[in-house]
């Protein structure tokens, strides 16, 4: 069985429906609204002790690395995002400094 908790139907949803198809036991999926960035609830999650690992918290499309065994189905790892497509520029670590302070993970 698929447990689920949350307060916005639509995360919800992509939870049961991903939680389903990867069908491994011990795992939780967390998926955030547009507007709410991972980063931002990343070290509040590593804080629950029921929590062995974090795989990934991203907004890149992510693939899972499952196996399966006789006793069931258990998560490797994940592809996060794509490959690199390059070294960031001036501009690019400005950017990417002032989006981090907008979402309030830096100063």
């Amino acid at each position: 069985m698929v447990r689920w908790s949350g307060n916005d139907e639509a995360m919800l949803e992509l939870a049961r429906k991903n939680a389903l198809a990867l069908g491994a036991g011990h795992a939780f999926l967390l998926f955030l609204a547009p507007g709410f960035y991972p980063i931002n609830v990343l070290n509040a999650l590593k804080q629950v002790p029921e929590v062995c690992r974090i795989f990934c918290a991203t907004a890149n499309p992510v693939e899972v690395i499952l196996a399966e065994t006789e006793h069931g189905r258990g998560i490797l790892g994940v592809i996060d995002g794509v490959r690199t497509q390059g070294i960031e520029g001036e501009e690019d670590i400005r950017w990417r400094k002032q989006f981090l302070r907008q979402i309030g993970y830096k100063l």
